[in-house]
Protein backbone atom coordinates (compact mmCIF):
# COMPACT_ATOMS: atom_id res chain seq x y z
CA UNK A 1 0.00 0.00 0.00
CA UNK A 2 1.21 3.49 -0.80
CA UNK A 3 2.66 5.43 2.11
CA UNK A 4 1.34 8.71 0.70
CA UNK A 5 -0.68 10.47 3.40
CA UNK A 6 -3.37 11.53 0.95
CA UNK A 7 -4.03 7.93 0.00
CA UNK A 8 -4.37 7.05 3.67
CA UNK A 9 -6.90 9.80 4.22
CA UNK A 10 -8.95 8.71 1.22
CA UNK A 11 -8.64 5.03 1.99
CA UNK A 12 -8.04 3.52 5.43
CA UNK A 13 -8.61 6.64 7.49
CA UNK A 14 -11.75 7.49 5.56
CA UNK A 15 -13.32 4.12 6.35
CA UNK A 16 -12.25 4.47 9.95
CA UNK A 17 -14.03 7.80 10.21
CA UNK A 18 -17.10 6.47 8.44
CA UNK A 19 -17.62 3.54 10.80
CA UNK A 20 -17.20 5.37 14.11
CA UNK A 21 -20.31 5.50 16.25
CA UNK A 22 -21.89 8.69 17.53
CA UNK A 23 -20.02 8.64 20.82
CA UNK A 24 -16.63 8.58 19.11
CA UNK A 25 -17.54 11.68 17.11
CA UNK A 26 -17.90 13.57 20.38
CA UNK A 27 -14.54 12.25 21.53
CA UNK A 28 -12.81 13.81 18.51
CA UNK A 29 -13.18 17.21 20.15
CA UNK A 30 -11.21 15.98 23.16
CA UNK A 31 -8.84 13.31 21.89
CA UNK A 32 -5.59 14.78 20.54
CA UNK A 33 -4.72 11.49 18.80
CA UNK A 34 -7.30 12.32 16.13
CA UNK A 35 -5.75 15.72 15.42
CA UNK A 36 -3.43 14.59 12.58
CA UNK A 37 -6.34 12.90 10.80
CA UNK A 38 -8.53 15.99 11.11
CA UNK A 39 -5.64 18.15 9.92
CA UNK A 40 -5.05 15.93 6.89
CA UNK A 41 -8.74 15.91 6.04
CA UNK A 42 -8.88 19.69 6.30
CA UNK A 43 -5.98 20.00 3.90
CA UNK A 44 -7.33 17.33 1.59
CA UNK A 45 -10.83 18.71 1.26
CA UNK A 46 -10.06 22.37 0.78
CA UNK A 47 -13.01 24.45 -0.51
CA UNK A 48 -11.79 25.09 -4.03
CA UNK A 49 -11.70 23.56 -7.45
CA UNK A 50 -8.35 21.82 -7.28
CA UNK A 51 -8.92 19.81 -4.14
CA UNK A 52 -5.46 20.75 -2.84
CA UNK A 53 -4.32 23.48 -0.51
CA UNK A 54 -2.44 26.34 -2.11
CA UNK A 55 0.94 27.39 -0.69
CA UNK A 56 -0.57 30.62 0.64
CA UNK A 57 -3.55 28.97 2.31
CA UNK A 58 -3.13 28.05 5.97
CA UNK A 59 -5.30 25.86 8.12
CA UNK A 60 -4.74 26.65 11.77
CA UNK A 61 -5.70 23.81 14.03
CA UNK A 62 -5.83 23.56 17.78
CA UNK A 63 -4.38 20.19 18.70
CA UNK A 64 -6.07 20.34 22.07
CA UNK A 65 -9.51 21.19 20.68
CA UNK A 66 -9.16 19.93 17.08
CA UNK A 67 -10.89 23.08 15.84
CA UNK A 68 -10.36 24.03 12.19
CA UNK A 69 -10.12 27.79 12.14
CA UNK A 70 -11.48 29.79 9.18
CA UNK A 71 -8.88 30.76 6.59
CA UNK A 72 -8.73 32.93 3.50
CA UNK A 73 -9.07 31.00 0.27
CA UNK A 74 -6.34 32.12 -2.11
CA UNK A 75 -6.48 31.81 -5.90
CA UNK A 76 -5.24 28.39 -7.07
CA UNK A 77 -1.63 28.33 -8.17
CA UNK A 78 -1.40 24.91 -9.86
CA UNK A 79 -3.11 23.34 -12.88
CA UNK A 80 -6.56 24.49 -11.82
CA UNK A 81 -5.47 28.14 -12.09
CA UNK A 82 -6.19 27.95 -15.81
CA UNK A 83 -9.71 26.59 -15.33
CA UNK A 84 -13.00 28.38 -14.85
CA UNK A 85 -13.32 28.94 -11.12
CA UNK A 86 -16.56 28.49 -9.17
CA UNK A 87 -17.56 31.10 -6.56
CA UNK A 88 -15.57 30.73 -3.35
CA UNK A 89 -18.79 30.25 -1.40
CA UNK A 90 -21.13 27.41 -2.39
CA UNK A 91 -24.10 28.75 -4.33
CA UNK A 92 -27.07 26.94 -2.76
CA UNK A 93 -28.50 28.07 0.59
CA UNK A 94 -29.93 25.51 2.97
CA UNK A 95 -31.19 25.41 6.51
CA UNK A 96 -29.26 26.67 9.55
CA UNK A 97 -27.03 28.95 7.47
CA UNK A 98 -25.52 25.99 5.59
CA UNK A 99 -24.43 26.54 1.97
CA UNK A 100 -23.72 23.76 -0.50
CA UNK A 101 -23.39 22.95 -4.20
CA UNK A 102 -21.87 20.46 -6.65
CA UNK A 103 -19.53 22.81 -8.49
CA UNK A 104 -16.46 20.76 -9.47
CA UNK A 105 -17.20 18.35 -6.65
CA UNK A 106 -19.44 18.31 -3.60
CA UNK A 107 -18.98 21.44 -1.48
CA UNK A 108 -20.50 22.48 1.82
CA UNK A 109 -19.94 25.40 4.19
CA UNK A 110 -21.20 25.50 7.77
CA UNK A 111 -21.39 28.60 9.99
CA UNK A 112 -19.80 29.01 13.40
CA UNK A 113 -21.84 26.90 15.83
CA UNK A 114 -23.13 27.94 19.22
CA UNK A 115 -20.49 27.84 21.95
CA UNK A 116 -20.03 24.27 23.11
CA UNK A 117 -21.71 22.77 20.07
CA UNK A 118 -20.37 21.57 16.72
CA UNK A 119 -21.13 20.08 13.33
CA UNK A 120 -20.63 16.66 11.82
CA UNK A 121 -20.13 16.86 8.04
CA UNK A 122 -20.65 13.75 5.92
CA UNK A 123 -20.17 13.38 2.16
CA UNK A 124 -21.30 10.21 0.35
CA UNK A 125 -21.05 8.66 -3.10
CA UNK A 126 -24.48 7.03 -3.34
CA UNK A 127 -23.69 4.89 -6.40
CA UNK A 128 -20.53 3.40 -4.92
CA UNK A 129 -22.05 3.35 -1.42
CA UNK A 130 -18.89 4.94 -0.07
CA UNK A 131 -18.50 7.54 2.64
CA UNK A 132 -16.05 10.14 1.32
CA UNK A 133 -15.88 12.29 4.43
CA UNK A 134 -17.09 12.06 8.02
CA UNK A 135 -15.64 14.93 10.00
CA UNK A 136 -16.54 16.96 13.09
CA UNK A 137 -16.20 20.74 12.93
CA UNK A 138 -16.34 23.19 15.83
CA UNK A 139 -15.99 26.47 13.97
CA UNK A 140 -16.77 27.91 10.56
CA UNK A 141 -16.10 24.99 8.24
CA UNK A 142 -15.63 24.24 4.56
CA UNK A 143 -15.49 20.78 3.01
CA UNK A 144 -15.18 19.65 -0.60
CA UNK A 145 -14.43 16.36 -2.29
CA UNK A 146 -11.11 15.80 -4.00
CA UNK A 147 -13.06 14.29 -6.89
CA UNK A 148 -14.19 16.91 -9.40
CA UNK A 149 -15.97 14.67 -11.90
CA UNK A 150 -19.65 13.71 -11.57
CA UNK A 151 -20.63 11.99 -8.35
CA UNK A 152 -24.16 10.99 -7.46
CA UNK A 153 -23.55 12.50 -4.09
CA UNK A 154 -25.23 13.21 -0.80
CA UNK A 155 -24.31 15.89 1.72
CA UNK A 156 -25.38 15.48 5.33
CA UNK A 157 -24.74 17.84 8.24
CA UNK A 158 -25.53 16.91 11.83
CA UNK A 159 -25.49 19.15 14.87
CA UNK A 160 -23.41 17.98 17.82
CA UNK A 161 -25.22 19.26 20.93
CA UNK A 162 -23.53 20.19 24.19
CA UNK A 163 -24.61 16.92 25.76
CA UNK A 164 -23.00 14.93 22.93
CA UNK A 165 -26.24 14.09 21.17
CA UNK A 166 -25.95 14.13 17.37
CA UNK A 167 -28.96 15.37 15.38
CA UNK A 168 -29.26 15.43 11.57
CA UNK A 169 -30.28 18.96 10.56
CA UNK A 170 -29.41 19.08 6.84
CA UNK A 171 -29.39 16.54 3.99
CA UNK A 172 -29.24 16.95 0.22
CA UNK A 173 -28.99 14.32 -2.51
CA UNK A 174 -27.78 15.32 -5.96
CA UNK A 175 -30.80 16.41 -8.01
CA UNK A 176 -30.12 18.70 -10.97
CA UNK A 177 -33.68 18.67 -12.36
CA UNK A 178 -34.65 22.19 -13.49
CA UNK A 179 -31.43 23.53 -11.97
CA UNK A 180 -28.66 25.48 -13.70
CA UNK A 181 -25.61 23.37 -14.55
CA UNK A 182 -22.36 24.40 -16.26
CA UNK A 183 -20.09 22.19 -18.37
CA UNK A 184 -16.77 23.73 -19.40
CA UNK A 185 -14.74 22.73 -22.47
CA UNK A 186 -11.16 24.02 -22.83
CA UNK A 187 -10.70 26.68 -25.48
CA UNK A 188 -8.92 25.92 -28.75
CA UNK A 189 -9.65 22.20 -28.97
CA UNK A 190 -11.60 21.40 -32.16
CA UNK A 191 -11.65 17.61 -32.33
CA UNK A 192 -12.05 17.09 -28.60
CA UNK A 193 -14.95 19.54 -28.34
CA UNK A 194 -16.71 17.96 -31.31
CA UNK A 195 -16.39 14.56 -29.68
CA UNK A 196 -17.52 15.80 -26.25
CA UNK A 197 -20.64 17.68 -27.29
CA UNK A 198 -22.94 14.62 -27.55
CA UNK A 199 -22.06 13.70 -23.95
CA UNK A 200 -23.09 17.13 -22.71
CA UNK A 201 -26.45 16.59 -24.42
CA UNK A 202 -26.73 13.13 -22.83
CA UNK A 203 -26.15 14.74 -19.44
CA UNK A 204 -28.86 17.35 -20.06
CA UNK A 205 -31.38 14.71 -21.05
CA UNK A 206 -30.50 12.41 -18.15
CA UNK A 207 -30.83 15.06 -15.45
CA UNK A 208 -33.42 17.37 -17.09
CA UNK A 209 -31.31 20.35 -16.12
CA UNK A 210 -30.87 23.83 -17.55
CA UNK A 211 -27.48 23.34 -19.16
CA UNK A 212 -24.90 25.96 -20.08
CA UNK A 213 -21.81 24.91 -22.05
CA UNK A 214 -18.73 27.15 -22.03
CA UNK A 215 -16.87 26.44 -25.26
CA UNK A 216 -14.56 28.03 -27.84
CA UNK A 217 -16.35 30.81 -29.72
CA UNK A 218 -15.86 29.34 -33.25
CA UNK A 219 -17.78 26.23 -32.20
CA UNK A 220 -20.83 28.08 -30.90
CA UNK A 221 -22.03 28.89 -34.41
CA UNK A 222 -21.73 25.21 -35.29
CA UNK A 223 -23.69 23.93 -32.29
CA UNK A 224 -26.23 26.47 -31.05
CA UNK A 225 -28.92 25.61 -33.63
CA UNK A 226 -28.27 21.88 -33.36
CA UNK A 227 -28.68 21.91 -29.58
CA UNK A 228 -31.34 24.61 -29.00
CA UNK A 229 -32.01 23.58 -25.39
CA UNK A 230 -28.40 24.27 -24.38
CA UNK A 231 -27.10 27.76 -23.68
CA UNK A 232 -23.63 28.34 -25.15
CA UNK A 233 -21.15 30.91 -23.84
CA UNK A 234 -17.64 31.83 -24.95
CA UNK A 235 -15.34 30.02 -22.50
CA UNK A 236 -12.63 32.69 -22.73
CA UNK A 237 -14.98 35.57 -21.98
CA UNK A 238 -16.79 33.64 -19.28
CA UNK A 239 -13.53 32.86 -17.49
CA UNK A 240 -12.75 36.59 -17.37
CA UNK A 241 -16.00 37.47 -15.61
CA UNK A 242 -15.44 38.38 -11.99
CA UNK A 243 -19.02 37.61 -11.02
CA UNK A 244 -19.96 34.07 -11.97
CA UNK A 245 -23.45 32.65 -12.27
CA UNK A 246 -24.78 30.67 -9.32
CA UNK A 247 -24.73 27.21 -10.85
CA UNK A 248 -25.98 24.23 -8.90
CA UNK A 249 -23.26 22.03 -10.43
CA UNK A 250 -20.26 22.43 -12.73
CA UNK A 251 -17.98 20.00 -14.57
CA UNK A 252 -14.73 20.50 -16.44
CA UNK A 253 -14.11 18.27 -19.47
CA UNK A 254 -10.46 17.92 -20.42
CA UNK A 255 -7.47 15.68 -20.99
CA UNK A 256 -5.70 15.35 -17.66
CA UNK A 257 -2.25 13.87 -18.24
CA UNK A 258 -1.02 13.75 -14.63
CA UNK A 259 -4.25 12.89 -12.86
CA UNK A 260 -2.79 9.83 -11.16
CA UNK A 261 -5.45 9.84 -8.44
CA UNK A 262 -8.29 10.23 -10.96
CA UNK A 263 -9.53 13.40 -9.32
CA UNK A 264 -10.68 14.92 -12.61
CA UNK A 265 -11.39 11.85 -14.73
CA UNK A 266 -12.63 8.45 -13.50
CA UNK A 267 -10.77 6.75 -16.36
CA UNK A 268 -7.54 7.86 -18.03
CA UNK A 269 -8.48 9.35 -21.40
CA UNK A 270 -5.60 7.50 -23.07
CA UNK A 271 -7.29 4.22 -22.21
CA UNK A 272 -10.91 5.06 -23.06
CA UNK A 273 -10.59 7.52 -25.96
CA UNK A 274 -10.51 11.28 -26.41
CA UNK A 275 -14.27 11.61 -26.69
CA UNK A 276 -15.49 8.82 -24.43
CA UNK A 277 -13.63 10.32 -21.47
CA UNK A 278 -16.37 12.98 -21.36
CA UNK A 279 -18.95 10.27 -20.79
CA UNK A 280 -17.02 8.98 -17.80
CA UNK A 281 -16.46 12.48 -16.37
CA UNK A 282 -20.17 13.31 -16.66
CA UNK A 283 -21.42 9.94 -15.50
CA UNK A 284 -23.36 9.14 -18.68
CA UNK A 285 -23.26 6.28 -21.19
CA UNK A 286 -19.81 6.49 -22.86
CA UNK A 287 -21.09 5.01 -26.13
CA UNK A 288 -19.98 7.38 -28.89
CA UNK A 289 -22.32 9.48 -31.01
CA UNK A 290 -21.36 11.93 -33.78
CA UNK A 291 -22.01 15.59 -33.00
CA UNK A 292 -24.98 17.32 -34.60
CA UNK A 293 -23.91 20.19 -36.84
CA UNK A 294 -25.87 23.04 -38.41
CA UNK A 295 -24.70 24.64 -41.65
CA UNK A 296 -26.59 27.77 -42.68
CA UNK A 297 -25.54 27.59 -46.32
CA UNK A 298 -26.32 24.00 -47.21
CA UNK A 299 -25.78 24.34 -50.96
CA UNK A 300 -23.25 22.23 -52.82
CA UNK A 301 -20.03 24.27 -53.24
CA UNK A 302 -19.09 22.74 -56.62
CA UNK A 303 -21.03 20.65 -59.11
CA UNK A 304 -18.45 17.92 -59.82
CA UNK A 305 -17.89 14.98 -57.44
CA UNK A 306 -15.07 15.76 -55.04
CA UNK A 307 -13.11 14.42 -52.09
CA UNK A 308 -11.98 16.55 -49.14
CA UNK A 309 -8.54 16.07 -47.61
CA UNK A 310 -6.74 17.59 -44.62
CA UNK A 311 -3.00 17.05 -44.38
CA UNK A 312 -1.91 19.43 -41.61
CA UNK A 313 -1.67 18.73 -37.89
CA UNK A 314 -0.56 20.39 -34.68
CA UNK A 315 2.54 18.21 -34.27
CA UNK A 316 4.72 16.27 -36.72
CA UNK A 317 3.94 12.86 -35.24
CA UNK A 318 0.32 13.28 -36.38
CA UNK A 319 1.31 13.84 -40.02
CA UNK A 320 1.42 11.15 -42.68
CA UNK A 321 5.20 11.12 -42.86
CA UNK A 322 5.49 9.01 -46.01
CA UNK A 323 7.06 11.59 -48.38
CA UNK A 324 5.29 10.15 -51.45
CA UNK A 325 1.99 9.26 -49.81
CA UNK A 326 -0.23 12.23 -50.55
CA UNK A 327 1.12 12.63 -54.07
CA UNK A 328 0.17 9.05 -55.00
CA UNK A 329 -3.25 9.17 -53.31
CA UNK A 330 -4.22 12.45 -54.96
CA UNK A 331 -2.98 11.12 -58.28
CA UNK A 332 -5.28 8.10 -57.86
CA UNK A 333 -8.31 10.17 -56.79
CA UNK A 334 -7.99 12.52 -59.73
CA UNK A 335 -7.47 9.62 -62.14
CA UNK A 336 -10.89 8.18 -61.23
CA UNK A 337 -12.64 11.50 -61.70
CA UNK A 338 -12.66 13.21 -58.31
CA UNK A 339 -11.65 16.77 -57.65
CA UNK A 340 -9.49 16.90 -54.51
CA UNK A 341 -10.16 19.81 -52.13
CA UNK A 342 -7.85 20.67 -49.22
CA UNK A 343 -9.62 22.51 -46.36
CA UNK A 344 -6.77 22.81 -43.86
CA UNK A 345 -6.54 26.13 -42.05
CA UNK A 346 -2.88 26.54 -42.97
CA UNK A 347 -1.44 26.08 -46.44
CA UNK A 348 1.98 25.60 -44.80
CA UNK A 349 2.66 24.63 -41.21
CA UNK A 350 5.68 23.57 -39.17
CA UNK A 351 8.47 24.70 -36.86
CA UNK A 352 12.08 25.77 -37.36
CA UNK A 353 13.50 23.72 -40.25
CA UNK A 354 10.53 21.39 -40.68
CA UNK A 355 7.60 22.67 -42.77
CA UNK A 356 4.67 20.84 -44.33
CA UNK A 357 2.95 22.17 -47.45
CA UNK A 358 -0.40 21.59 -49.08
CA UNK A 359 -0.13 18.31 -51.04
CA UNK A 360 0.67 18.76 -54.71
CA UNK A 361 -2.38 18.41 -56.92
CA UNK A 362 -4.95 19.40 -54.30
CA UNK A 363 -7.18 22.44 -54.83
CA UNK A 364 -6.59 25.13 -52.24
CA UNK A 365 -9.52 25.95 -49.96
CA UNK A 366 -7.30 26.62 -46.96
CA UNK A 367 -7.32 29.81 -44.93
CA UNK A 368 -9.16 31.36 -41.98
CA UNK A 369 -12.58 30.05 -42.98
CA UNK A 370 -15.37 29.43 -40.48
CA UNK A 371 -16.07 25.92 -39.25
CA UNK A 372 -19.54 26.10 -40.79
CA UNK A 373 -17.98 26.72 -44.21
CA UNK A 374 -15.64 23.78 -43.79
CA UNK A 375 -18.59 21.67 -42.64
CA UNK A 376 -20.41 22.67 -45.84
CA UNK A 377 -17.50 21.39 -47.97
CA UNK A 378 -17.47 18.16 -45.98
CA UNK A 379 -21.21 17.53 -46.03
CA UNK A 380 -21.35 17.36 -49.83
CA UNK A 381 -18.06 15.48 -50.31
CA UNK A 382 -17.93 11.84 -51.40
CA UNK A 383 -15.66 11.13 -48.45
CA UNK A 384 -12.83 12.58 -46.36
CA UNK A 385 -9.18 11.52 -46.17
CA UNK A 386 -7.11 12.92 -43.33
CA UNK A 387 -5.25 12.44 -40.08
CA UNK A 388 -6.22 12.01 -36.44
CA UNK A 389 -6.93 15.73 -36.19
CA UNK A 390 -9.87 18.06 -35.67
CA UNK A 391 -11.13 18.07 -39.25
CA UNK A 392 -11.59 14.30 -39.14
CA UNK A 393 -14.01 14.82 -36.24
CA UNK A 394 -15.78 17.53 -38.24
CA UNK A 395 -16.12 15.10 -41.16
CA UNK A 396 -17.58 12.51 -38.78
CA UNK A 397 -20.18 15.05 -37.69
CA UNK A 398 -20.92 15.89 -41.33
CA UNK A 399 -22.00 12.29 -41.84
CA UNK A 400 -19.63 11.20 -44.62
CA UNK A 401 -17.17 8.26 -44.77
CA UNK A 402 -13.94 9.16 -42.98
CA UNK A 403 -10.54 7.69 -43.84
CA UNK A 404 -8.09 8.30 -40.96
CA UNK A 405 -4.36 7.73 -41.41
CA UNK A 406 -2.82 7.33 -37.96
CA UNK A 407 0.01 5.75 -36.03
CA UNK A 408 0.74 8.17 -33.20
CA UNK A 409 -2.70 7.42 -31.73
CA UNK A 410 -4.26 4.00 -31.32
CA UNK A 411 -7.54 3.49 -33.24
CA UNK A 412 -9.46 3.47 -29.95
CA UNK A 413 -8.43 7.08 -29.38
CA UNK A 414 -10.84 8.49 -31.94
CA UNK A 415 -14.31 7.55 -33.13
CA UNK A 416 -14.81 4.22 -34.84
CA UNK A 417 -14.46 4.19 -38.61
CA UNK A 418 -14.19 1.15 -40.89
CA UNK A 419 -11.70 3.14 -42.96
CA UNK A 420 -8.86 3.45 -40.47
CA UNK A 421 -5.36 3.11 -41.93
CA UNK A 422 -3.02 1.85 -39.22
CA UNK A 423 0.03 -0.41 -39.18
CA UNK A 424 1.05 -2.69 -36.33
CA UNK A 425 4.31 -3.58 -38.09
CA UNK A 426 6.00 -0.40 -36.88
CA UNK A 427 6.21 1.46 -33.59
CA UNK A 428 2.79 2.95 -32.82
CA UNK A 429 0.38 4.43 -30.27
CA UNK A 430 2.86 6.34 -28.09
CA UNK A 431 0.06 8.83 -27.34
CA UNK A 432 -1.76 6.06 -25.47
CA UNK A 433 1.32 4.80 -23.62
CA UNK A 434 1.07 6.27 -20.11
CA UNK A 435 4.80 5.70 -19.63
CA UNK A 436 5.41 8.69 -21.89
CA UNK A 437 4.29 12.24 -21.17
CA UNK A 438 3.33 13.98 -24.40
CA UNK A 439 5.42 17.13 -24.86
CA UNK A 440 3.24 19.85 -26.38
CA UNK A 441 6.26 22.11 -26.83
CA UNK A 442 8.26 19.65 -28.95
CA UNK A 443 6.97 19.78 -32.54
CA UNK A 444 9.16 16.78 -33.43
CA UNK A 445 8.04 14.71 -30.44
CA UNK A 446 8.79 11.02 -30.91
CA UNK A 447 9.53 9.57 -27.46
CA UNK A 448 11.03 6.26 -28.53
CA UNK A 449 12.91 7.09 -31.73
CA UNK A 450 13.58 10.82 -31.94
CA UNK A 451 16.81 11.64 -33.82
CA UNK A 452 17.07 8.11 -35.19
CA UNK A 453 16.16 6.63 -38.61
CA UNK A 454 13.02 5.20 -37.00
CA UNK A 455 11.58 8.59 -36.05
CA UNK A 456 7.88 8.81 -37.09
CA UNK A 457 7.93 5.30 -38.52
CA UNK A 458 4.36 4.89 -37.22
CA UNK A 459 3.07 6.76 -40.29
CA UNK A 460 6.19 6.73 -42.45
CA UNK A 461 5.62 2.99 -42.74
CA UNK A 462 2.07 3.40 -44.09
CA UNK A 463 2.16 3.00 -47.86
CA UNK A 464 0.02 4.82 -50.39
CA UNK A 465 -1.25 1.44 -51.59
CA UNK A 466 -2.57 0.77 -48.08
CA UNK A 467 -4.47 4.06 -48.10
CA UNK A 468 -5.82 3.59 -51.64
CA UNK A 469 -7.02 0.05 -50.92
CA UNK A 470 -8.85 1.37 -47.84
CA UNK A 471 -10.46 4.15 -49.89
CA UNK A 472 -11.67 1.59 -52.42
CA UNK A 473 -13.64 -0.19 -49.68
CA UNK A 474 -15.98 2.81 -49.40
CA UNK A 475 -19.34 1.91 -51.01
CA UNK A 476 -19.78 3.73 -54.30
CA UNK A 477 -16.14 4.77 -54.53
CA UNK A 478 -14.94 5.11 -58.09
CA UNK A 479 -12.31 2.56 -59.01
CA UNK A 480 -11.83 2.85 -62.76
CA UNK A 481 -9.77 5.60 -64.37
CA UNK A 482 -11.71 8.23 -66.28
CA UNK A 483 -10.71 8.23 -69.94
CA UNK A 484 -10.41 11.71 -71.41
CA UNK A 485 -12.06 12.15 -74.79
Amino acid sequence: MSEDSKVKVEGFERIKLKTRDEQEVEQNSKNSVAAPVIQELSERFAPKIGGEMTPNQEVQSSVEGNQAQPSNVQPPTSVEANLVQPPAMPTQEGEHGIFYDFNFGMRVCVPKPVEGEGWRIQLYDLDAEVGLLDQPCFDVGHAATAKHHFLNGKITVCKIHKDGKVEEVFSRKYDAKDKNVLIVFPNGSLGDSLGWMPYAEKFRKKHHCNLTVAIGKPLIELFEKSYPEIKFVDSVEYAKQEKKDSFYASYYIGLFFKDEDNHWQPQDFRQVGLHRTAGYILGVDPTEEPPKLTVDDDTRPIEEPYVVIAAQASTQCKYWNNPYGWHKVIEFLKSVGYRVICIDKEITFGRDLVWNHIPNGAEDQTGPRSLTERARWLKHAEFFVGLSSGLAWLAWGAGIPVVIISGFTHPSTEFNTPYRVFSTHVCNSCWNDIRYQFDHTNFLYCPKHQNTPRQFECTKGISHQHVISTIMKIPGCRKQPVVSV
